[in-house]
């Protein structure tokens, strides 16, 4: 590493990082403002909102900012060499346009491992105690709801269905659970009015139920009686409606989860599958916007500085949001999750590839 390719990325990661503090200083007062009302209406201890809520509120929104700020910085400093002709004097000095893209691409590699060390492993707990503060003090409290029409494959072969799930009292009416064979012959069917979940035991009862046993396709056995606890491998979590669910799950954790919520027949899947493949997606694209904003602030511009940062930001802008519109293809069902999350990727790729040999070398 040359002291040139020292020089690119000190002022690339410093420039990143101090771009990013001001922005999040920014959100920090903003955010404050906004809540201030409900810190003070809910009694919230100062010690928990200043530890518990914006010592894991900044990691979270910082994350959130880090592709657009990996864009402006590389437009911010890129453009002020070019506008003091540093680009100029490098090339002339025997050094090409592709090697001058080695320091932008590391510093980027940095930028990428440290976003996906963080929202992998670290932002998950801190996640898990912003959400809980907030339920607490910002009146975001859980609230409960009744879910129609549970159809759930529990484990190969094994079925549950209720025909509502009240969450609040964690109880579910007209219940069945069948038992298949790898032929699809049933071998057990229980029904039962209601199942409810005993906090106690960690199981659920099941009510007035009616069990009918066929261990072959002569014989059956039937058993019936007023109460019974049973187990069918769904817990009143994984009925429960969790809207923040994914961001307080490690990579681990989550590839789990997604493989649960697969085999149990969740009707939102796809949106779980899109926040694993987005653990990937988003790191990634710290390269991607390296190397447009190197391709486009790389030469000096009548407009100036200003010009190629506003259009910077347009671009970045446009990119976000395209990430956010091909999700909801996958959510509606007319795309793969894993295509939706990369499809963004792959078109700004080419995009940037296009703008980057354009670029007067």
């Amino acid at each position: 590493m040359k002291i040139l390719d020292r020089y690119i990325i000190r002022k690339f990661l410093g420039t990143f990082i101090f771009s990013l503090i001001m922005i999040l200083g920014i959100a920090v007062v903003f955010d404050l403002s906004e809540k201030l009302d409900n810190f003070i209406d809910h009694q919230a201890p100062w010690k928990a909102v200043v530890f518990d809520y914006y010592f894991n509120f900044i990691p979270y929104f910082g994350i959130v900012f880090s592709s657009l700020f990996v864009f402006i910085s590389v437009i911010f400093f890129t453009s002020k060499m070019a506008y003091n002709s540093e680009i100029i004097a490098i090339i002339s000095s025997g050094i090409s346009f592709y090697r001058l893209l080695f320091p932008y691409l590391f510093a980027a590699g940095v930028i990428a491992v440290g976003s996906f060390l963080i929202s992998n492993y670290f932002l998950p707990h801190a996640n898990a105690r912003r959400l809980a503060f907030e339920e607490v003090y910002v009146g975001r409290r859980v609230k409960y709801f009744t879910h129609f029409d549970i159809h759930r494959q529990v484990r190969p072969n094994i079925y549950v269905y209720m025909k509502d799930y009240q969450q609040m009292n964690k109880l579910g009416r007209k219940f069945s659970l069948e038992h298949f064979d790898d032929r699809g012959h049933l071998l057990s069917k229980m029904m039962a009015d209601y199942v409810k979940w005993d906090t106690s035991k960690n199981k659920w009862v099941a009510h007035r139920y009616y069990i009918r046993t066929l261990p072959d396709s002569l014989h059956e056995h039937i058993e019936s009686g007023y109460r019974i606890d049973t187990v069918f491998y769904l817990e009143p979590k994984d009925l429960e409606q969790r809207k923040h669910v994914t961001e307080t799950m490690n990579l681990g954790e989550l590839r789990e989860f997604v493989k649960q919520q697969r085999l149990q027949g969740a009707e939102n899947i796809e949106e779980y599958e899109i926040a694993y493949y987005d653990r990937f997606s988003n790191p990634f694209s710290a390269f991607i916007l390296t190397l447009m904003g190197l391709a486009l602030s790389a030469r000096k511009m009548k407009g100036g500085i200003g010009m190629q940062i506003g259009f910077g930001i347009g671009l970045s802008f446009a990119y976000i949001f395209f990430m956010q519109f091909s999700s909801q293809f996958a959510i509606g069902g007319s795309m793969s999750p894993l295509l939706a999350s990369w499809l963004p990727n792959i078109i700004f790729a080419v995009i940037a590839v296009i703008l980057f040999m354009m670029t007067p070398k």
